[in-house]
């Protein structure tokens, strides 16, 4: 099998494992991770595959204070992997639109699809991510 790095599309069904079996296993109430939690896994490389991924999600899911994984309860060398956005070579309204999408699309993956749910994620009103999916021309498919 080949090793996470070389397998990012699993990482987020792992995750989602990882957090649920943690949760019972603490009785914590984590519902998953927030946006840019997520950005930090998918960014890191994962030298120790499926069992580091799983240590961190542990820590995390225990250490944590909120019921979303935030970068602050990952440990350190996976928030230094962090995506950069390379802001010097794209315009500052591109730079906004595509930032928008990614945020709307990982909140809607994390809410399994649920638009109403996805904007309690983000903090805003469901008409008004509706809006902004339908403005940024962004295709969600619920989950079935």
């Amino acid at each position: 099998m080949p090793p996470l790095r070389e397998r990012r599309e699993d990482i987020p069904l792992l995750e989602r494992f990882f957090v649920e079996k943690y949760s019972k296993e603490s009785k914590r109430r984590v519902k998953g991770s927030s946006p840019e939690a997520r950005a930090c896994l998918m960014s890191y490389d994962w030298p120790g595959n499926v069992r580091e991924l799983e240590n961190a999600i542990e820590r995390a899911v225990v250490l944590g204070s909120t019921d979303l994984i935030l970068p602050e309860d990952l440990p350190e060398e996976v928030i230094e992997a962090r995506p950069v956005t390379d802001i010097s070579t794209t315009k500052y309204h591109e730079t906004i639109k595509q930032t928008k999408k990614q945020i709307i699309l990982k909140a809607v993956e994390q809410a399994e699809g649920n638009i109403t749910e996805a904007a309690k994620l983000l903090g805003v009103h469901p008409n008004y991510l509706h809006r902004l999916i339908r403005n940024l021309n962004l295709k969600t498919e619920p989950k079935k």
